[in-house]
């Protein structure tokens, strides 16, 4: 019988809120974060949980097995280190840390205390994106040529007043926040950029990070990846195209305020003319935090290299800190 996992979560606002119902068969045994009453409340949900401030405390629990770190990103990496020196497994929230020097200590260390350590790009687990990937691993687009990519939102009222938009705890602004996910997912369908260009810009916010940016990022072959993620997305938006030689897919929605989730395939015929259309809809919940935790006990319980690791958000920082130093922008000063 495979032993019941124990679970702390460091940062228990609206992420650790979500990965607690994601918990699946594992057990939550601490929430800690510097709001006591938010830790309590969000402990009190759960039969034996404790709540606190003190995240040393919950991390070091002889019980727990595995942290969960959902804090600012300027506190990724501190928690991350003092869990992995504990000797737990870590989920850390993308980017996973501010830069890549901060980065480059985590994977140190995670090497050395050989633990598991999964890095939060959920949208790999999203309906669409997982049938998207499915369709690309069998074959259905042909040789890739290209990937179109945006995804923004509308901020709010005083967002430009709240973490993020402070670089010395966000790192930096639209594009270490959703732009990472872009290029993770990206990756995952091309392979590694080996050129990257892009323009970070603050056109809106009156902050000192960037509110859009648009990049555009090469492989070996010169298969491109054009994207743009934005907060000035007066309308949230989520779509990503990916052009085959024989298909192309295109993911919409994220479900919520991103409208329904949607899968269109536009198969090419020899003759070519209108394509065969086979379009997918999911109206449920987003299911994605349940999935991509219950991957990472699998992980855990196998020994198994998780799939999105700390090497994928290393490859994603990479090309984040070329285009800000590129655009001027420097937030590890």
């Amino acid at each position: 019988m495979k032993k019941e996992l124990g679970a702390a979560i460091i940062g228990c606002g609206l992420i650790g809120q979500k990965r607690s119902k994601a918990l699946g068969a594992a057990k939550l045994i601490a929430c800690a974060d510097i709001n006591e009453e938010r830790a309590k409340s969000l402990a009190s949900m759960f039969p034996d949980c404790i709540g606190t401030t003190d995240w040393r405390f919950a991390v070091h629990r002889k019980d727990v097995d595995l942290v969960i770190v959902s804090v600012t990103n300027n506190a990724l990496v501190e928690v991350c280190l003092e869990a992995v020196q504990a000797d737990k497994h870590i989920l850390v929230e993308k980017p996973a840390a501010r830069n890549i020097k901060e980065l480059d200590l985590l994977l140190d260390a995670v090497q050395k205390n050989n633990v598991q350590a999964r890095v939060g790009f959920n949208h790999r687990y999203h309906p669409a994106l997982l049938k998207a990937h499915e369709l690309f691993r069998y074959g259905e687009l042909g040789e890739l040529m290209f990937v179109r990519g945006r995804y923004g939102h509308g901020g709010r009222v005083g967002y430009d007043r709240e973490w993020r938009a402070d670089p010395s705890l966000s790192g930096g602004g639209e594009l270490i926040d959703q732009g990472v996910h872009l290029i993770d997912l990206s990756r995952w369908f091309m392979g590694e950029f080996v050129e990257a260009q892009g323009s970070a810009h603050t056109y809106f916010w009156d902050m000192p990070v960037d509110d859009n940016c648009f990049m555009t990022l090469k492989t070996q072959k010169k298969q491109t990846a054009f994207l743009h993620v934005s907060c000035t997305e007066w309308k949230n938006l989520f779509s990503l195209e990916i052009y085959g030689r024989n298909a192309k897919l295109h993911i919409e929605g994220l479900g919520g305020s991103y409208g329904v989730e949607k899968l269109s395939c536009y198969k090419m015929s020899p003759q070519m003319g209108p394509p065969e259309t086979t379009i997918w809809e999911y109206p449920r919940a987003d299911e994605s935090w349940k999935l991509e935790f219950a991957e990472f006990v699998e992980d855990i319980q196998l020994g198994r290299t998780p799939s999105a690791n700390l090497n994928d958000a290393r490859e994603a920082l990479l090309i984040v800190e070329k285009i800000y130093k590129d655009s001027g922008y420097d937030h590890n000063a």
